[in-house]
C-alpha cells in the first residue's frame, strides 16, 4: 500500500537557509523530531537509520503514534506509515530538493480519515475538516524545522500555538 490507495494529500513546502545534505543530517538523525517538532514530546527509537526504522512520537497530548519507514532514500528523503494504536494507517513522504544555496523540504501526508473509498462522501471532510488542521500541523513542524536551523536551539511545547489534535 502506498499514496495510490487514498484520494488526497495535504503537502507543506518550507525553503530552508541550508544544503539539502546538511537537511537530510537534521531529518535522519536518531529522534529528530526532539529538535524540531513542537508538538512531541519524546520521539521514541526503536531502529534507526535506513529502511525498516521504527520509532514512535509521543506528543504532548499523550497519544502515541508508531511510524515504520518503507522507503529511505539517502539525501532524498522517506516515505512511511504512521499510526495510532486501534486506528488505520496514514502514509507520510518527506523530501529534499535542492534550490540554489537552499533547500526545499516538502512533507506530503496521505491521511486515513475521510480519504478513503468515495471521493463524493468523504470530499467536505477533508477539505473543510481535515486539510486545514493537517496544514496547520506541517506548518507548525516548517516554524519548528526553521528555529532549529537558525538558533541551533530546541524548538519548546506549543512554541508557535497549540493544535487541538496533538498537544494540550
Amino acid at each position: 500500500m502506498d499514496e495510490k490507495h487514498y484520494n488526497w494529500n495535504v503537502s507543506y513546502s518550507t525553503k530552508l537557509p541550508i544544503s539539502s545534505s546538511e537537511l537530510w543530517s537534521i531529518i535522519s538523525s536518531p529522534k529528530n523530531l526532539e529538535n524540531f517538532h513542537p508538538f512531541c514530546n519524546k520521539n521514541k527509537i526503536f531502529k534507526w537509520p535506513g529502511l525498516g526504522s521504527l520509532d514512535e512520537i509521543h506528543y504532548y497530548n499523550g497519544h502515541i503514534y508508531k511510524r515504520n519507514f518503507v522507503k529511505w532514500i539517502n539525501n532524498v528523503g522517506y516515505d512511511l506509515f504512521i499510526k495510532q494504536e486501534k486506528y488505520n494507517q496514514s502514509f507520510v513522504k518527506w523530501r529534499i530538493k535542492q534550490s540554489g544555496n537552499y533547500s526545499i523540504l516538502t512533507i506530503s501526508i496521505f491521511p486515513y480519515i475521510f480519504n478513503t473509498n468515495s471521493k463524493w462522501l468523504n470530499f467536505f471532510p477533508f477539505f473543510f475538516f481535515v486539510k486545514p488542521n493537517l496544514n496547520n500541523y506541517l506548518k507548525n513542524i516548517s516554524k519548528g524545522l526553521i528555529y532549529y536551523i537558525k538558533e541551533n536551539k530546541k524548538v519548546t511545547k506549543n512554541q508557535f500555538g497549540n493544535h487541538s489534535w496533538f498537544s494540550n
